[in-house]
């Protein structure tokens, strides 16, 4: 089940209301959402529902046992098996085809035909963030960090919890299941604000991401007839598609869980206005970049070792975060372009240079601030070019063909490929309304957490709303689902 469809539009009323009707009742309330959770996650194929189950089961198990033992052995033990069936899960379903087509192309280099067979398996959505959420709990009750949960129900909850389940955020179990074991009564201002994240989402996710792929999907599937403007056009356009799309759910997943009385982790804060790269990974996808800082980073020796100790740790977390996202050369590329940019921070110690919010004390950026941005900006959008391309030597076939020009005036290029002009007309019009809100709410949680004069607010939410309605396609799904 898709957020922006029309299932979604009368599943989530059915279950808010259920969900508020047994307000006093915590054990119901729980009971509910693990049954919904289930529901959703089973629409898409309830067969993978098993893998939930078992995932979420191990951790259960592995977390009490932890909890009651008494040497250290036991416990490593016990975390091997955790991480065993998790990352087990990932390699099988999600890595295991990329191995063996890796390896038969190298054997077919060296001049040997390797007669491997590959896994006729799909992906189930949303594994990966599943998987690092239930690891989390584990890792951090072998810590010593976090109680073993002691009710079943909660945890199971907790893990399948559907706002999030498919695309996060990556909740850990510090924050996200101790709501599960507290009475939850209805706070209006808080659905309210439930609601206009899930609004600002939509409009992200239906008006500017659903709009910017017709263009980038036709783009990058022709680029090698295609010249320099139009594919700094696709790579601009993939840019805020790609934002808008994975922000996009997390605001609506925020905002579903808000009106049921959760608070979930912040994903973004406004990373395209971020004035180097480390600020940037600090606002992208906060929690996964979270999540590898402080159970691959740290654990590595973080930036308490030695200079050549540090950048393999940078190394290390760049390239698993990108083989995180995909089983593909080009994610492993992405990763060490990023990688790449960063040395020059962790050398010269400015990593941490820009840790709060751009202009704080202005509303509009000085020039150097401006300049700092538009430079991230650029960079940013040249590495997601790796990102969105199929292969690596189609990364590097798009970025050379950008200098070239090509001879068909821009306009029939564009109808040449059957894409509708006048769209391309309003997409800035659309981009420009993302940028001056979030510019303007850029010390908030999300677009719309302040607008002002009460008369403005609603006509402004009336506008998206119209919006949302003329470009609703429907079953449009997210990009990260495929991660």
């Amino acid at each position: 089940m898709l957020f922006n469809s029309l299932e979604y539009l009368f599943f989530l009323p059915i279950v808010f209301s259920l969900y508020w009707l047994i307000q006093q009742k915590l054990r119901l309330q729980n009971i509910l959402i693990l049954a919904v959770s289930y529901f959703f996650y089973g629409c898409w194929d309830y067969r993978f529902l098993s893998l939930i189950v078992i995932s979420s089961l191990t951790d259960y198990l592995v977390g009490q046992q932890i909890g009651k033992a008494t040497s250290q052995s036991s416990k490593n033990v016990l975390l091997g098996i955790s991480l065993a069936v998790n990352l087990g899960f990932l390699l099988v379903f999600k890595y295991f085809n990329f191995f063996i087509e890796s390896f038969t192309e190298l054997s077919s280099l060296v001049g040997v035909q390797a007669n491997v067979t590959s896994l006729n398996i799909i992906l189930p959505v949303g594994i990966s963030f599943y998987t690092f959420q239930t690891l989390s709990y584990t890792i951090d009750i072998y810590r010593g960090k976090l109680e073993p949960s002691k009710s079943i129900v909660n945890f199971f909850a907790y893990v399948s919890f559907f706002p999030q389940l498919v695309a996060g955020p990556i909740e850990r179990a510090s924050n996200l299941l101790p709501q599960f074991d507290k009475l939850r009564t209805f706070d209006y201002e808080k659905a309210r604000d439930g609601m206009r994240q899930i609004l600002w989402g939509l409009f992200k996710k239906v008006v500017i991401a659903d709009n910017c792929a017709l263009f980038v999907d036709q783009i990058f599937a022709n680029y090698e007839s295609l010249g320099g403007v139009v594919l700094v056009l696709g790579a601009l356009l993939f840019a805020f598609q790609i934002y808008c799309d994975f922000s996009g759910y997390s605001d609506i997943a925020i905002g579903t869980a808000r009106l049921l009385g959760f608070d979930l982790m912040q994903n973004f804060a406004t990373p395209y206005f971020a004035r180097d790269i480390a600020e940037f990974w600090r606002r992208w996808h906060i929690s996964l970049s979270t999540w590898f800082r402080d159970y691959l980073y740290i654990p590595l020796g973080g930036s308490r070792v030695s200079k050549l100790l540090q950048v393999r740790n940078i190394f290390a977390i760049f390239l698993v975060s990108g083989f995180w996202h995909g089983a593909n050369w080009t994610f492993i590329a992405w990763g060490l372009i990023h990688a790449l940019l960063y040395m020059p921070q962790m050398f010269l110690g400015s990593n941490r240079k820009f840790l709060g919010a751009v202009a704080e004390k202005s509303h509009f950026p000085n020039f150097f601030e401006l300049y700092r941005m538009v430079l991230t900006f650029s960079v940013v959008t040249i590495a997601w070019i790796f990102f969105r391309s199929n292969s690596i030597s189609d990364s590097f076939g798009y970025i050379g063909n950008i200098f070239t020009s090509s001879e068909k005036p821009f306009r029939n290029i564009i109808r040449s490929l059957d894409l509708d002009m006048s769209l391309l007309k309003l997409l800035p019009l659309y981009i420009g309304i993302l940028l001056i809100t979030e510019w303007f709410n850029r010390k908030n949680p999300h677009g719309l957490s302040n607008m002002p004069h009460l008369v403005l607010r609603y006509a402004f939410y009336l506008v998206l709303c119209l919006l949302i309605l003329q470009y609703f396609y429907g079953q449009s799904s997210f990009i990260y689902f495929q991660f």
